[in-house]
């Protein structure tokens, strides 16, 4: 049983209508906008592979952000707990959606690529292993149906790439 519920809203408003709304397939825009209260709105788009806005985030973007953002979250917090000092976090994740004959598709897997430099090279055999508890707690990849990857790398200042 949960101890505690959190409620999210958000609006999603489309704006792509050039006129004649969906009154065929090449009739209008898939952009839209994503608001929620008192943060920057996100300009959203498809995919450009189906007729989207490539300067446009698109929902496939945006999933993949929330689960590099989400894991980005708890592996700093747990590196806090731990006394592991970041100093520097990219990830270039990378994730596989398949698209089926009828239409349909669905993301088969994300693999995370966190780069994380940390203060002191006695700390990287614990950076490596705070991303899997990392990975146990980040809210958005235990609520997807596929696997999340994760392949860390920590570095120290002074060390060889």
């Amino acid at each position: 049983m949960p101890t505690h519920l959190h409620t999210y809203k958000s609006t999603v408003q489309w704006t792509g209508n050039t006129g004649s709304g969906t009154a065929s397939y090449q009739s209008y825009e898939r952009d839209y906008i994503v608001s929620t209260e008192n943060k920057m709105d996100i300009p959203g788009s498809s995919d450009p592979a189906f007729r989207g806005n490539p300067g446009r985030h698109n929902p496939e973007d945006l999933l993949l952000a929330s689960l590099a953002s989400c894991h980005l979250l708890w592996y700093l917090h747990l590196c806090a707990q731990a006394g592991v000092t970041v100093l520097d976090y990219t990830d270039r994740a990378t994730g596989t959606m398949q698209e089926n004959a009828d239409g349909s598709g669905c993301f088969v897997e994300v693999t995370l690529n966190p780069i994380v430099t940390v203060a002191d090279q006695s700390m990287i055999e614990m950076a490596n292993e705070l991303h899997k508890k990392a990975r146990k707690y980040c809210f958005i990849a235990n609520s997807v149906n596929f696997p999340v990857r994760h392949n860390p790398r920590a570095l120290a200042p002074g060390l060889p790439l």
